[in-house]
């Protein structure tokens, strides 16, 4: 981890050089590359620069206690230290490998959040309007912007759906965690009995597809030309003018032989097989983002939960770490740190984990 911390810490250095290079900064997209690595690098020297001042201090301590000649009064002050450096030296190490840990590309990408409505009628209806709000007010408070794509009511004023894209700068990293069943209990308005029912609504949460690049090597291309057999006279019968395309990793053909150019043929063969390469691309990302769609909402059952919303007892607990906080009322209004700061944690410490093993 020292040679990772390192080498992080030189590319940092680096970095700030360059930043003071005014070729750099009369280049917006450069300047805005290395802004940008540069914010991505400094936590983690930061924590390491730390890290080092702490053991330097442990160090001193630990000298202090073994020279024998030290005053008693100081080296009983470096006794009492010592515990407090140790416990912050391992805190700093733990906290330098979470920083280590490989960022998702994805977590810094926008968000298509769904929310529908599950089992229980209008109830369930109206609680999810009402999530649907808590994450606007928490993403209003973050400071990401907000637009609704498609949505239904119901007709007692919830929603049967809505689909919207939340943008901003690691939205995904931090709604990541909400995708699945989300349930309810509380005394519905329209109960008379004041008997306690149970609903659920579902919660898929997708980064932003992004336009997929087709990016076409000429070693994955057959390239055969022939004459053209329809009209235009003897010139282009007789040349080897149109243009066959073949691409070979998926068997994609293109013929073109409208023009009496082979250059002008074979542009817009190109054009024609990127077309449909683009779109068997767009076909398959949509078919993998359908699939993790139907692995994040389950069926919308009840007994599916990741979280309970409990209204009589005031509380909130998530089922996937074992939180519960008794402040529904702000929980409900966007403040979903308490839940989401322990789901991040436990995220990360998996990652790490894996990463390790």
């Amino acid at each position: 981890m020292l040679d990772q911390l390192e080498a992080v810490d030189a590319r940092f250095q680096e970095v700030e050089a360059q930043l003071q290079d005014p070729a750099v900064v009369s280049d917006p997209k450069r300047l805005r590359e290395l802004t940008k690595l540069r914010a991505e690098l400094e936590p983690v020297v930061q924590a390491f620069q730390a890290q080092r001042s702490i053991l330097k201090q442990l160090e001193e301590a630990e000298g202090i206690l073994a020279d024998k000649s030290m005053d008693a009064d100081l080296r009983d002050m470096a006794l009492a230290e010592i515990p407090d450096l140790k416990k912050a030296l391992a805190e700093g190490e733990a906290e330098l490998r979470r920083l280590l840990v490989p960022k998702d590309p994805a977590d810094a990408k926008n968000v298509i959040l769904e929310v529908r409505a599950g089992t229980g009628g209008e109830e369930a209806a109206l609680f999810a309007a009402e999530i649907f709000r808590m994450y606007v007010r928490f993403a209003e408070r973050r400071g990401f912007k907000v637009t609704v794509l498609d949505e239904s009511e119901a007709e007692q004023g919830g929603l049967k759906e809505v689909v919207a894209e939340i943008q901003g700068d690691g939205a995904y990293s931090l709604f990541r965690f909400e995708s699945g069943v989300h349930r309810v209990q509380r005394v519905p308005k329209t109960e008379t009995q004041g008997r306690i029912h149970t609903s659920a609504c579902t919660v898929a949460v997708m980064p932003e597809a992004e336009e997929v690049d087709i990016d076409i090597q000429q070693k994955d291309l057959r390239i055969d030309t022939f004459c053209s057999g329809g009209k235009g006279g003897q010139s282009v019968n007789t040349t080897y003018s149109a243009v066959r395309l073949t691409h070979l990793p998926t068997n994609t053909v293109v013929s073109c032989q409208d023009e009496r150019s082979q250059i002008k043929n074979m542009a817009k063969a190109m054009t024609v097989l990127r077309s449909r390469l683009l779109q068997k691309a767009q076909d398959e990302a949509d078919a993998a983002h359908s699939a993790l769609r139907k692995s994040q909402v389950g069926s919308g059952d009840r007994s599916e939960k990741i979280r309970t919303y409990n209204f009589p007892q005031g509380r909130v607990t998530d089922h996937r770490v074992g939180v519960t906080i008794h402040q529904i009322d702000s929980f409900m209004s966007g403040q979903i740190e308490p839940i989401l700061e322990p789901l991040r944690s436990a995220f990360e410490a998996e990652r790490l984990q894996a990463i390790e093993a």
